[in-house]
């Protein structure tokens, strides 16, 4: 992956909740995902196809856009199951991957996921050093790594529970 320059002014992004005039972008993030190999060639994409019902029929579910000069550059979304919270489909635009979109998706994830009381986080990705940083700086764990269609996954979990109380 190629690094930023520091010179380089950081992109003002803007996280906002999913609308229906995203789909088109959000479509293309999950379509490049699948090309530069990051999703497994058995991912069926239904949630994005049916992005309401994934993220939307329920409270504690969620999917958000990270925006640049009024472009989707990014999304996260969340699936929640009794107490446990799974960020699903963390996607930034190849171009944007080293700059801090990506922790201010997960920021935002894990804010709305603590505001609806989740006791556990866990996320699967495929091997990347800069991915498993992320997580980590955010106080996942890697649990194990197993291997689908020959790439790796890594899964990480996050024990709210267990993190210090935040103020507001």
């Amino acid at each position: 992956m190629s690094q930023a320059n520091p010179n380089e002014t950081q992109p003002e992004i803007h996280v906002r909740t999913y609308r229906d005039g995203d789909h088109a972008a959000v479509e293309r993030l999950y379509t490049d995902g699948h090309l530069s190999g990051q999703i497994a060639p058995n991912d069926t994409g239904m949630d994005i196809e049916n992005i309401h019902d994934a993220y939307f029929s329920e409270p504690a579910n969620h999917l958000w856009v990270a925006e640049e000069k009024g472009r989707v550059v990014g999304m996260i979304g969340v699936a929640c199951d009794g107490q446990t919270a799974e960020i699903r489909r963390l996607r930034v635009q190849k171009d944007l991957q080293q700059t801090p979109i990506a922790a201010r998706l997960v920021e935002t994830a894990l804010s709305h996921i603590r505001h609806h009381g989740m006791l556990k986080v866990v996320l699967d990705t495929h091997f990347e050093a800069s991915a498993q940083a992320l997580f980590e700086k955010f106080g996942f764990h890697h649990t194990r790594t197993k291997n689908a269609f020959g790439k790796d996954i890594l899964e990480f979990y996050l024990d709210i529970y267990r993190q210090p109380k935040r103020e507001p």
